[in-house]
């Protein structure tokens, strides 16, 4: 059993934007470290995390400290829209087993929605979300815009807000 962050304010994290040339190593490690301890160990979900993305996505960081120690609370990514896909896309929304029960998933999107509408404003953003959690990005406004479909094991579908 994993052991539990005290009840921690999500304001109480330090929130870092950034892009990935400006990610130290250290940084790209604890990134990829938390996308596999979830997406890959705790879902049991063997897929391709690193898919040539990253380079030109905007990674928001969620710091936390734990036990006197810096550990990354959370992240997402969120990729910028381009000639073949004119939508925002929010991606790899992910939270420590640590951090859990402290609304983090809901700091996360918060700061993405209002960073993208800063940046790219009137831009319409997408997610491709597991399916289970849909009543959570509805609740940003996100409706689904495909059917729930697999995806390396795990349903899926596609949301949209304009």
């Amino acid at each position: 059993m994993i052991a539990q962050s005290p009840a921690l304010p999500t304001a109480q994290l330090d929130w870092q934007w950034h892009a990935f040339d400006s990610l130290s190593s250290r940084d790209v490690y604890e990134m990829l470290k938390l996308r596999s301890a979830v997406f890959v160990v705790e879902q049991n979900c063997v897929y391709g995390d690193i898919d040539g993305l990253d380079g030109d996505a905007w990674h928001l960081f969620a710091w936390g400290e734990r036990f006197g120690k810096r550990e990354l609370a959370g992240y997402l990514r969120v990729l910028l829209p381009d000639a073949e896909d004119p939508d925002v896309r929010i991606g790899r929304v992910v939270t420590s087993a640590n951090f859990r029960g402290i609304k983090l998933g809901n700091g996360l999107l918060e700061r993405a929605i209002g960073h993208i509408g800063q940046q790219w404003p009137g831009v319409a953003m997408r997610l491709h979300a597991q399916a289970h959690l849909q009543k959570f990005y509805g609740a940003f406004g996100f409706k689904p815009v495909s059917e729930i479909h697999d995806e390396d094991g795990i349903a899926h579908v596609w949301m949209r807000s304009a």
